[in-house]
């Protein structure tokens, strides 16, 4: 079965701004993936502008989520709202 989160507006933006993003996990090279041993790294300002980035396209899902399940008169967002604006969303970024 489905699990379905259900989040108010304000808590997943209070959640976003205060939790900062963590990509060093996915430059680390795992075990088996390559012959020679190769270190990841990322210039860090391209990691603070990736962190940055998908900040704000969460944030704006969130905002454009709230709009739509305000506009059926319910205070909580679920996964159908979402999903209703992942396709313009994709477009305008």
């Amino acid at each position: 079965m489905k699990e379905l989160m259900l989040w108010t507006a304000r808590s997943l933006l209070y959640f976003l701004r205060s939790h900062t993003c963590d990509f060093s996990v996915f430059f680390k090279v795992g075990v088996g993936t390559s012959k020679k041993i190769r270190p990841t790294s990322a210039n860090s300002n391209a990691v603070k502008l990736s962190c940055e980035l998908l900040r704000v396209f969460v944030a704006e899902a969130v905002q454009r989520a709230a709009a739509i399940a305000e506009a059926e008169g319910v205070s909580k967002i679920e996964a159908t709202h979402l999903e209703r604006i992942l396709p313009q969303l994709l477009m305008d970024f």
